[in-house]
C-alpha cells in the first residue's frame, strides 16, 4: 500500500485546499471525510496529482508513514473531540495530531494535556487566508508540542504564503499559544471590518457619495498606505453585480451581520486579564447590534436626524483617510497589548515581531503597515506598548486631526461611528497622565471601605466618609 506523508480529516473547501496546495509542492497526502461528494470533489480537484480520500478511518490511519500525522479541519468544540476520541485508538506513541480550526484556546490547552498521557503529539495550528489563501499561501500560527512543530516545519514553510521570501509561518509558543494568536488575529480582522463599515456609512449618508465613489475612493486607500487584503476586498465588493437583479449586490444584501464567535472569545479574555481593546469590543457590539433590525426600523422613525451638508468634501475625504489610518493603527496596537499580556499571564514566550512578520503575507488581516510594525518590535522587541515606538508616534500625530474632525461630524450628524470614536478615545486616554479615576477610587471607597492609594505616601488606606455625610 502507498504510503501518505500527511493525512487531511475533513475535507470541506479548506482542508481539500490545504491538501491541493501540499501536493502542489511535492508533498504525498491524502484525507478522509465520511461525505461521499468530498471525496468525489478532492478526487476531480486533484486529479493532476491523482489526490485520493478514504471513507473507512482505520483504512485512512494505516495508510500513512510513521510516525503519523493528521490534521484536522473539522468545526470547533465538541466535534473536535469525537475525531479526537475516534482517532485514538489507532495511533501510536509518537503520531500527531494537529488542529488546524478556529478550537477556542482552552479547549486546546485540555486536548494537550490529555495527549501527552498517551504519547501522541499535538499542536494547535491557526490559519488565515480563507480558501484562497488555503489553496496558494496561507499565514500560519503553530503553537504547542514543539517536536511536532519541528516534523512539519519543512512543509507549513513550503505551502505558507511568502513575504521577500520569507514564510508566513513560525513556531508561535507553547501551549496554546497559536489559537490564541489566532483568535487575536481575528478580533483584529473585526475592528478593521467595522471600521470599513463605518467609512461607508460616512461616505453614503455624510458625503452623500454613489456606489461608484465609494468604491473609487477604497481603491485609491489601497493603492496608498492604507493597501490591505480587506481595503482591496472592499473596493471589490462596490463593483460586483447581482446576478438575479442587476444591481449592485452590496445593495440587496440584508444589513445584519453574522459571527462565528472568534471576536466574542478576544473580549471576553481581554475581560478576563484586565486589559482594555474597547474598538475590538465595539466591533463585536455593533454586529450584535445590527440584528435588531425590526426595533432599528421602529427606532430610526422615532428619532428622525436630519444631516449637514459637508461644505468641502474633498477635505473631508482627506480626513476620513486620516482617521481610517489612525483607527487601522489602534486596532493593531489593542491586538498587540493583548498578546503582550496573554505571553506574560499563560506563559507564552510569544515573539511580536515574529507574528507581525507573519502577518504581512497570506493573511485576512495583511496590510503595508505590518512592515512598520514588525520593524517596531525587531528594533526593540521588549516594546510595552505599540504607540510607544516612535515612528509609529509620528505617524499618529499626523492623522489626530482628521480624526478629530471625522468622529465629532458624525456624531453631530447621527451616524454611528462606535469604532472610530473608541479608537480616538482609547488613544486620549493612554495618552492622559493625570486620570480622573482617582474620583473613582474615592467612591469605591466612600460607600464599600475597598481602600485606595495616595499620591505622597506609599500604602493602603481608608477614609472616614461618613461625618461628610452628616
Amino acid at each position: 500500500m502507498k504510503k501518505y506523508t500527511l493525512g487531511m480529516i475533513g475535507l470541506g473547501t479548506m482542508g481539500r485546499n490545504l491538501l491541493l496546495n501540499m501536493a502542489d509542492h511535492g508533498f504525498d497526502v491524502t484525507g478522509y471525510d465520511k461525505d461521499p461528494k468530498m471525496l468525489k470533489k478532492l478526487e476531480e480537484d486533484g486529479k493532476k496529482h491523482d489526490l485520493k480520500g478514504f471513507a473507512v478511518l482505520e483504512d485512512f490511519i494505516q495508510s500513512l508513514e510513521l510516525p503519523r500525522r493528521v490534521m484536522l479541519l473539522v468545526p470547533a468544540g465538541p466535534i473536535v473531540d469525537s475525531v479526537i476520541a475516534e482517532l485514538q485508538p489507532l495511533l501510536e506513541k509518537g503520531d500527531m495530531i494537529i488542529d488546524s480550526g478556529n478550537s477556542h484556546f482552552t479547549d486546546t490547552s485540555r486536548r494537550a494535556e490529555d495527549l501527552l498521557k498517551t504519547g501522541i503529539h499535538f499542536f494547535g495550528m491557526g490559519i488565515s487566508g480563507g480558501e484562497e489563501g488555503a489553496r496558494f499561501g496561507p499565514s500560519m500560527m503553530p503553537g504547542g508540542d514543539k517536536a511536532a512543530y519541528s516534523a512539519m516545519k519543512e512543509m507549513l514553510e513550503a505551502i505558507s504564503a511568502k513575504v521577500n521570501g520569507e514564510p508566513c509561518v513560525t513556531y508561535i509558543g507553547p501551549g496554546a499559544s497559536g489559537h490564541f494568536v489566532k483568535m487575536v488575529h481575528n478580533g483584529i480582522e473585526y475592528a478593521m471590518m467595522e471600521l470599513l463599515a463605518e467609512s461607508y456609512a460616512i461616505m453614503k449618508t455624510g458625503l452623500g457619495y454613489s456606489n461608484e465613489q465609494i468604491e473609487a475612493t477604497f481603491s485609491k486607500w489601497n493603492a496608498g498606505r492604507m493597501q490591505s487584503f480587506l481595503m482591496e476586498v472592499t473596493a471589490d465588493v462596490f463593483k460586483f453585480k447581482d446576478e438575479k437583479t442587476g444591481n449592485l449586490l452590496i445593495d440587496m444584501i440584508k444589513d445584519e451581520a453574522k459571527s462565528k464567535g472568534t471576536g466574542k472569545w478576544t473580549s471576553q479574555v481581554s475581560m478576563e486579564l484586565q486589559l482594555p481593546i474597547p474598538t475590538i469590543n465595539e466591533a463585536v457590539s455593533t454586529r450584535d447590534l445590527s440584528k435588531f433590525k425590526t426595533l432599528r426600523t421602529e427606532l430610526g422613525a422615532a428619532f428622525t436626524h436630519e444631516t449637514e451638508a459637508i461644505a468641502d468634501q474633498e477635505q473631508f475625504e482627506a480626513d476620513l483617510e486620516n482617521a481610517m489610518y489612525f483607527s487601522m493603527i489602534v486596532a493593531y496596537a489593542q491586538g498587540l497589548h493583548l498578546l503582550t499580556q496573554a505571553s506574560e499571564s499563560y506563559e507564552y514566550e510569544l515573539k511580536l515581531d515574529e507574528i507581525a512578520k507573519i502577518w504581512r503575507g497570506g493573511c485576512i488581516i495583511r496590510a503595508e503597515l505590518l512592515q512598520d510594525i514588525y520593524s517596531a518590535y525587531k528594533t526593540k522587541p521588549d516594546l510595552n506598548h505599540l504607540f510607544s515606538d516612535k515612528n509609529i508616534q509620528d505617524k499618529i500625530k499626523g492623522t489626530l486631526p482628521g480624526v478629530r474632525n471625522v468622529v465629532s461630524t458624525a456624531v453631530k450628524n447621527g451616524i454611528s461611528v462606535t469604532a472610530f470614536a473608541s479608537a480616538l478615545t482609547y488613544f486620549d486616554a493612554l495618552r492622559t497622565e493625570k486620570s480622573p479615576l482617582n474620583l473613582t477610587q474615592a467612591q469605591r471607597d466612600f460607600f464599600g471601605a475597598h481602600t485606595f492609594e495616595r499620591t505622597d505616601e506609599e500604602g493602603i488606606f481608608h477614609a472616614t466618609w461618613n461625618p461628610i455625610k452628616s
